[in-house]
């Protein structure tokens, strides 16, 4: 398990070290960050002063080098809208937003895995149905219209939970059923296939022929080994509800780093901008580390890989 470890854990780096760096040179290839730093009223002269004030004026390689390492001590420079540095700013969102993903992920995982554990137990049946039927719309309806309508019929209509803000437990409910309904047929799906898969397999036959209780023999041998492939999955969907929340975060009027990133593209905010799609992108590769070490954990066969 140990060299299984150190294995990824190389691997996570070195995706790390390739995603930072290539999302730094889209940034700058996206346009000249002077340009933009400086608004569009900026003169020639004032364009200048801000390229050399941030260092735009080195080479590319320098630039990335001298970021990266500031980066790794937690500096990402200061922010030319909020005259704050940035990691600062985002430190104060990022509790909404973990909250916001924690809460929608919870909300897909309660949904989808039972249904998907029922409709393979009960293939072809109105259970089966149901959970594809419901799969079906999850994956058609955008989560920004199935957020405007759950604000109108819970928020406006029925009055029963707030509508915008983040300052109780209550105002997480709306837009985490709306942004967790959206990753639930993906995973409903995989766990359903792979109950299917395992319920056929010789060693599940074996063990019903043993006598083992059905809960046993359901949980503890069939789910244990078809919810593997599904906590890949659920690390891949933290990580979209992380990065994807911009759009929900701006319809409940939540400030987490979504709209955060949204204000930043807006303002042409490149430090801000350039450190929440670092941040997203180390949220991936961190996710995929824990959930490959957790399946090495659930199937030992993998830790030979």
């Amino acid at each position: 398990m140990i060299a299984y470890t150190l294995k990824r854990f190389g691997l996570a780096v070195l995706v790390a070290i390739t995603v930072s760096f290539v999302t730094f040179m889209l940034l700058r290839f996206s346009g000249d960050p002077a340009v933009a730093l400086a608004g569009a009223d900026a003169t020639p002269e004032d364009i200048e002063v801000v390229r050399v004030t941030y260092g735009l004026d080195r080479p590319l390689l320098i630039q990335y080098i001298d970021w990266g390492r500031r980066a790794l001590k937690g500096d990402f420079g200061i922010s030319p809208y909020f005259n704050q540095p940035v990691e600062k700013i985002i430190g104060n969102r990022l509790t909404i937003t973990m909250t916001l993903g924690a809460c929608a992920l919870s909300f897909a995982v309660l949904l989808a895995i039972p249904m998907g554990v029922l409709a393979a137990i009960r293939p072809n049946t109105w259970i089966d149905r149901l959970a594809l039927t419901v799969s079906v719309i999850g994956q058609a309806m955008p989560s920004f219209f199935f957020g405007l309508i759950l604000i109108i019929v819970f928020g406006v209509m029925l009055r029963w939970l707030p509508i915008s803000g983040s300052s109780t437990w209550k105002h997480f409910i709306l837009p985490a059923v709306a942004l967790g309904y959206y990753a639930t047929p993906a995973i409903m799906r995989l766990t359903r296939s792979g109950m299917l898969e395992v319920l056929g397999a010789d060693y599940i036959r074996t063990a019903r022929a043993k006598g083992l209780r059905a809960g046993k023999v359901l949980f503890k041998h069939a789910l244990r080994n078809a919810i593997i492939p599904v906590v890949s999955l659920l690390a891949v969907q933290f990580g979209f509800m992380l990065g994807g929340s911009l759009v929900i975060e701006t319809i409940f009027a939540i400030n987490g780093v979504g709209f955060l990133g949204y204000e930043s593209i807006s303002r042409a905010d490149l430090p801000m901008v350039q450190a929440i799609v670092l941040l997203v992108s180390m949220f991936y590769v961190v996710l995929t580390f824990f959930s490959d070490l957790l399946n090495a954990f659930l199937d030992p066969r993998l830790r030979v890989q």
